[in-house]
């Protein structure tokens, strides 16, 4: 990968002519920026290196790929290089009519094709002298569709474009398929129940032992079923319980149940009282007496409700969480994006369907979660703001904004973080309905009270010190309103948070 074609380009005015026009790779419209402010999702550089007559822009990445995004939200990968790329543009133009000809033509065909005719020598010409200059071959208009097939379809996960001020991504610039998520992530899972199924001895300890390889490998038997895997599937059963109460643990339960061995109910109730959680996750299994058919309708009601044999079937949630968990963040990040998008496009998506005047937020605060696992705490707001604004009870306001401002304060953005805050406390002041009568006496005030002095804290630690001895006070109404229980466990933060602000000049 190579950006020797864009060297030449730039000492050669009569090539960088020739590229600008027919070939619309005009490295002169670099000065003039993108249409607006744009980024990666993964973090890495851009550089404009040319634009394009519509207002497109060409970037080059940190490995060399180049990256085109259109004035109108798309944006694609269309050559592992710039070389790549000018040689796919280059040989893939055609000739087109543009608008003085359709007006001079208008209305004769014969004289219009003429004029297409003697253009397409000038195109050829163009194209030969181009290709010579800057050392490309010649290669069929096939060869050359299948580089830029190969060089679309690398567009995501890595190199997804974000709008930079509101950080919704770009359409991609083409409808290739792409596999679905499932796929790449249970790739892996599939590859260790194969081991496991061979009867390998280390291979069952290593998968057995190995948190990420375990849940992945029984996601894979959730969704390919033999008979001769009861004994690996309790094998996965035991181990699992060292992570307590998971949705693997819960299907690894449900596997084993299918097959209706009434010998498995000593293990299934010795898994269910591992401890508190999975006492509770396991409820309503069989008692040790149960017969084969119990056993069977108890593990087919789970399977129905939370399972079943389609990957398809699965919560976007269940793959971008093993994605992350195997270190496939991109692919995990790009998922999340276009998730955000969709409901930021259209909130009718969380409607409820047994009420559908109602949203479900849920989702909305569960991406914020993946995205601050991620480290993402970005798109984490963007996802909390949407959550907050949704709310309409005064005490899920409240919880909303005081997660906001935790995110806020924790991507550095102080006065945001104040800002919400200042939302949370009118809020407290004039709630418009009881669901916070008692939010003094319990945790929600606490954590209210702890986020004001951390904030504060925050600020006098960034040399703001206005800042800090103005929330100072209001943390300390807060926490003048806690019931004494609640107070208890914040006046040891709220005297070192004064102690600092003391100290400030």
């Amino acid at each position: 990968m190579t950006d020797h074609a864009l060297r030449v380009l730039r000492k050669n005015p009569r090539l960088a002519e020739l590229a600008a026009y027919p070939f619309n790779f005009d490295i002169g419209r670099a000065a003039h920026g993108h249409v607006e402010e744009v980024r990666l999702a993964s973090g890495g550089p851009l550089d404009i290196v040319a634009g394009d007559d519509t207002g497109g822009t060409y970037f080059v990445c940190a490995d060399g790929s180049m990256l085109y995004a259109d004035s109108e939200g798309s944006a694609g990968i269309v050559g592992s290089s710039v070389d790549e790329a000018l040689e796919i543009m280059i040989g893939l133009e055609e000739a087109e009519d543009d608008e003085e000809d359709e007006e001079e033509f208008d209305g004769e065909d014969d004289d219009r094709d003429g004029a297409e005719r003697s253009r397409l020598p000038r195109l050829e010409a163009a194209r030969t002298e181009l290709r010579a200059a800057l050392g490309f071959p010649e290669r069929s208009p096939a060869e050359l569709e299948a580089m830029l097939r190969a060089a679309l379809l690398r567009t995501e996960p890595d190199f997804l474009l974000l709008n930079g001020a509101e950080h919704n991504a770009y359409q991609l610039l083409d409808s290739y398929p792409r596999p679905p998520l499932w796929e790449p992530v249970l790739a892996s899972g599939r590859a260790d129940l194969t081991l496991l199924r061979a009867g390998d001895g280390v291979a069952w300890d290593a998968v057995a032992g190995d948190p990420v390889r375990r849940r992945l490998a029984l996601r894979a038997a959730q969704f390919d079923r033999a008979e001769g895997d009861l004994e690996l599937l309790r094998n996965l059963l035991r181990h699992e319980t060292r992570s307590s109460m998971t949705d693997e643990l819960r299907l690894a339960a449900v596997l084993v149940g299918l097959r209706g061995d009434v010998g498995d109910l000593p293990l299934l109730h010795e898994v269910r009282e591992t401890d508190f959680d999975t006492a509770c996750g396991l409820g309503g299994m069989p008692e040790p007496d149960a017969s084969s058919q119990e056993l069977r309708d108890w593990a087919q009601g789970l399977d129905d409700s939370l399972f079943g044999t389609d990957p398809a079937d699965e919560p976007v949630a269940t793959w971008t969480d093993l994605a992350r968990d195997q270190g496939m963040t991109e692919l995990a990040r790009v998922t999340l994006i276009r998730e955000l998008d969709a409901i930021v496009m259209d909130q009718s998506r969380l409607r409820r369907p047994d009420a559908p005047q109602a949203l479900n937020t849920a989702t909305l605060g569960a991406l914020a979660g993946d995205f601050k696992e991620l480290g993402d705490l970005t798109q984490a707001l963007r996802a909390q703001r949407l959550h907050a604004a949704l709310q309409e009870t005064a005490w899920h306001r409240v919880s909303a904004r005081l997660t906001q401002a935790r995110l806020e304060r924790a991507d550095s953005q102080l006065e945001q973080a104040v800002q919400t805050l200042a939302a949370l406390r009118k809020i407290l002041a004039a709630p418009g309905d009881d669901s916070l009568r008692h939010w003094e006496g319990v945790n929600l005030g606490r954590f209210i009270a702890e986020e004001h002095y951390r904030l504060t804290r925050a600020l006098a630690e960034e040399a703001l010190p206005d800042e800090a001895r103005m929330l100072l006070p209001a943390a300390d109404a807060i926490l003048g309103e806690l019931s004494e229980n609640a107070a208890k466990g914040v006046r040891e933060l709220a005297e070192e948070t004064a102690a600092l602000v003391r100290e400030l000049s």
